[in-house]
């Protein structure tokens, strides 16, 4: 996806709605069944600085670990929701940005995991040069969502059931499906996948 990411520029707990207000789709987040802290995380905008894809936070705030049992006490779900759209000009005519697909938010969802994570074995050095190659692991997974590394499951969005693509690793779990206009990913530790629930989001101030 021809899209970087851009932070607030504050800390998690402190990040305002203003990115989320700017994008021409619908947020996800999990439904009503959760009960545990949510946070804003951020979004990901074109070079014309038009919205294309965000994070929202629940449960534990994620850290990097290179502590295997410290990440294991770690409880958290991160959706991402990504603008379902075609190959297109960017706004501002300079070029142009790929289609979004279910597994644009399998990627975003793989490598945003990868992010929180940091296996004991590696030092701080080496971390990049792993980071690197793993988040081209989880392109190419990405790219091949029928393959045997990722298995089906049905889970509700807005009380619909609608199928999704899931895989674990040692380092969690991570999904992608698609909504009304949108595609749904989500990654996370120490809470089972198979019990999530997600819907649209219609008060951001919930999560600010």
């Amino acid at each position: 996806m021809e899209t970087t990411s851009r932070v607030e520029g504050v800390p998690t707990a402190r990040r305002t709605a203003e990115g989320y207000l700017r994008a021409p789709f619908a947020w996800y987040g999990l439904d009503e069944a959760f009960t545990g802290p949510r946070w804003l995380m951020q979004v990901g905008t074109a070079a014309d600085g038009s919205v294309q894809h965000g994070s929202t936070g629940h449960g534990d705030t994620p850290s990097i670990k290179s502590d295997a049992g410290g990440a294991e006490k770690e409880r958290f779900a991160i959706v991402v929701t990504v603008a379902a759209s075609p190959v297109r000009r960017t706004g501002d005519g300079t070029g142009v940005l790929d289609a979004t697909t279910v597994s644009s938010a399998a990627w975003l969802a793989g490598s945003g995991l990868l992010v929180h994570t940091w296996p004991a074995s590696l030092d701080h050095a080496t971390r990049d040069n792993w980071l690197d190659q793993q988040t081209e692991t989880a392109f190419e997974l990405a790219d091949d969502l029928g393959g045997t590394e990722w298995s089906t499951l049905s889970l509700p969005v807005d009380g619909v059931p609608v199928p999704f693509h899931y895989r674990e690793s040692e380092f969690g779990w991570v999904l992608a499906g698609s909504a009304a206009g949108v595609h749904i990913g989500a990654y996370g530790r120490g809470m089972s996948a198979y019990g999530l629930g997600f819907s649209q989001i219609k008060d951001l101030d919930v999560y600010a």
